[in-house]
């Protein structure tokens, strides 16, 4: 392997984060770049440094590792290896086709393997983003058609069908063919494009602020000004979501006529 690679660790135990640390360190290139003890602190450190690689608890408090992926947008997914102490959390790991996955007691080889299979998916990677990958598995039925309720977003799941308010969504992004809409602090996932969706949504609430994602601009709370002319915004409850240079107008817009 010859790539180098800037590596999150995120673990709510911290003695195994100094033993992974400790087990990556003996390699000239990987780079440990920082360290989170539950996925709300991964989420924002990924937003704000986009690591190659996160090496990823699945059972934590708050968010499981699980639940985290589905949180962080499109465009900033790392690759990711979960670490678990539970064998039966293994098969979850590839249904959601993460790069490998790690059973505790922590075993070098195993490290080994996992270095290089993301060391191989990222070196191939292709338009489709990490995340795409990430949700592909997640089992969803063809959308509920909802283009006569303009109110709701209608998401079926097997036989359960969910309404979303659209007032309730703060942002969406999109993972191939599907859409993962985050309200009420929950991640709902509905098989649509992202470009579909928003014909569905109210347009002078909902605006697109990267390629596959849209944010509710009545969840802007703030927004920190990037390098290159991008801006990140604060949506509160630890969501973050990045804006385009390509898109900054429309905010920058908002901001002007005072929010």
């Amino acid at each position: 392997m010859t790539q180098t690679l800037s590596v999150l660790l995120v673990d709510d135990e911290p003695l195994a984060i100094r033993l992974m640390e400790k087990r990556l360190n003996e390699y000239k290139n990987i780079k440990v770049i920082g360290s989170c003890n539950n996925g709300e602190q991964a989420i924002q450190f990924i937003n704000q440094n986009q690591p190659d690689l996160v090496f990823m608890d699945i059972q934590m408090p708050g968010l499981s590792g699980l639940d985290t992926v589905k949180k962080i947008q499109a465009e900033l997914m790392p690759a990711v290896v979960f670490a678990t102490a539970f064998e039966e959390f293994a098969i979850n790991a590839f249904d959601l086709n993460a790069v490998d996955y790690i059973l505790k007691p922590i075993d070098a080889a195993h490290i080994e393997r996992a270095l290089t299979r993301a060391a191989e998916r990222l070196s191939a990677r292709q338009e489709h983003n990490n995340k795409s990958h990430l949700i592909h598995a997640v089992k969803l039925i063809d959308k509920y058609n909802a283009a006569n309720n303009k109110e709701k977003i209608v998401i079926k799941d097997n036989d359960e069908i969910t309404l979303v308010e659209q007032n309730e969504i703060a942002w969406i992004d999109a993972a191939g063919d599907y859409c993962c809409i985050h309200a009420n602090g929950k991640t709902h996932i509905k098989r649509t494009t992202l470009s579909k969706l928003l014909k569905e949504l109210d347009q002078s609430t909902f605006k697109r602020i990267h390629r596959s994602t849209i944010v509710n601009l009545n969840f802007i709370k703030g927004a920190k000004p990037l390098p290159k002319g991008e801006y990140l915004l604060d949506l509160g409850h630890n969501e973050q979501v990045k804006v385009s240079r390509s898109n900054k107008d429309q905010i920058k817009a908002f901001f002007e006529a005072g929010g």
